[in-house]
């Protein structure tokens, strides 16, 4: 085959620093959706899905062929947290925690992953995130250490 095709969905879960409800007016938080989504396009990954509450995000992507994971992350970390302190003197204090799941996703999944994101808030009225984080752990078969999931 002369060239390289790629077909990677990737389900991306990470949380403000210490859970803190930065994202509650509804407005910022989607304004904050849409700009994930704009920087996962900036980096060759289409966002397919962007949704989460008040103190985290989950974002369902494409990966594009030549990017990888880190970077991907890093990228909407870093530049969203210096686009959200130019919105309000209140969020000065604004971070994302240090670390995040990472989830692959079958293409025959992408739509049930989609829906998943699209009802986080009410989940979130009968489970953690936490919770939510820990069961992604056990489904996916992935061992953790809770000394160094959450910060």
């Amino acid at each position: 085959m002369p060239q390289t095709l790629s077909c990677v969905y990737i389900h991306i879960v990470f949380s403000t620093k210490n859970r803190v409800g930065f994202l509650q007016d509804m407005e910022l938080r989607n304004k904050m959706h849409a700009y994930l989504a704009g920087i996962s396009a900036q980096q060759d990954c289409h966002a397919l899905r962007v949704g989460g509450t008040a103190d985290h995000v989950h974002l369902l992507a494409r990966l594009g062929r030549e990017t990888t994971q880190s970077h991907l992350l890093q990228e909407i970390k870093r530049s969203s947290s210096v686009w959200i302190k130019k919105q309000s003197n209140r969020l000065d204090d604004f971070s994302w925690q240090k670390g995040s799941g990472l989830f692959s996703v079958s293409p025959g999944n992408v739509k049930k992953v989609c829906a998943y994101i699209n009802k986080q808030e009410a989940r979130h009225h009968a489970i953690s995130f936490q919770d939510e984080l820990r069961d992604f752990f056990r489904r996916s078969g992935m061992e953790w250490d809770e000394r160094y999931v959450w910060d």
